[in-house]
């Protein structure tokens, strides 16, 4: 594993660090023989700026850039929620974001293939994170897909039931789940460092072909993921109770400072070139 991430860093730093979408390719290297995908799993909740934020910056890229080729990806919306001892469920950020869980749930249900409801969670994720509550039903619209099941699935206690589901699988979670967003590759928690998600996948990788995303990827500068007491990359602990408005807008200067640098990566790059 960390042999593959150091092979990867070295391509990196001879190609323009990024896994954002790039008019420049570099042809797909054969590594090892064939092998299964890997696992990624995302426990997170709808309303926390930082896991809106990963979900609308960081890992739509494994879906854009290919990354999805070698890997499975598992979106659980519970993150901090709690079950009392009644069952009514409590959500961190309020009744809206238990709202929003559970409409995200549904969709995961109604269309399992994550290639047919990561779109709407994305879609659904980003108006979120613009602040625009309202406008989340023209997900249903934008992407022509019948609302029908999934608001059905609200009414009728399903979601409900697939809410306890996934408190059930978040509280089972070994090493246990610390924050939100909290990312797992193939059994191994990234911790803050969620937004090297396609380096991780990349390094887990063992099959014959890497997309070429791999190759042009933002390494992580300190090596594997770490499990820091105080994180560098921002979280919402379970007993978080920061303001949202600065919530949002560390979220905010955190995904304008990560374009930032590799806009001048690009820039480098080219000067060399």
């Amino acid at each position: 594993m960390e042999a593959r991430i150091f092979l990867i860093f070295i391509i990196c730093l001879y190609t323009i660090n990024t896994c954002s979408s790039s008019s420049d390719f570099v042809e797909i290297i054969p590594v090892k023989e064939e092998a299964e995908k890997v696992q990624v799993k995302v426990y997170y909740e709808s309303l926390c700026p930082y896991c809106e934020n990963f979900i609308v910056n960081y890992l739509i890229d494994v879906f854009s850039e290919g990354i999805d080729a070698i890997a499975d990806v598992h979106l659980f919306p519970y993150g901090n929620a709690k079950v009392n001892s009644n069952g009514n469920i409590t959500c961190q950020h309020g009744e809206e974001e238990c709202f929003f869980n559970t409409v995200e749930a549904c969709a995961i249900n109604t269309w399992p293939d994550v290639h047919d409801h990561f779109p709407f969670v994305y879609c659904v994720e980003r108006y979120l994170y613009y602040g625009k509550f309202d406008q989340w039903e023209s997900c249903f619209e934008e992407l022509s897909l019948d609302p029908k099941p999934v608001k059905d699935c609200y009414n009728n206690g399903l979601g409900y039931q697939l809410n306890l589901q996934y408190a059930d699988l978040t509280n089972s979670l070994e090493p246990p789940k610390k924050y939100v967003p909290w990312v797992v590759v193939d059994g191994k928690p990234l911790y803050d460092d969620y937004i090297y998600i396609i380096t991780n996948i990349c390094g887990m990788y063992k099959g014959p072909n890497l997309p070429k995303a791999c190759f042009r990827c933002l390494p992580n500068p300190l090596g594997g993921p770490h499990d820091r007491t105080i994180p560098l990359h921002p979280v919402t602990y379970a007993d978080d109770s920061s303001s949202p408005l600065l919530s949002k807008l560390r979220s905010s200067l955190m995904s304008f400072m990560f374009k930032r640098n590799i806009a001048a990566q690009k820039k480098v790059a080219h000067n060399v070139l």
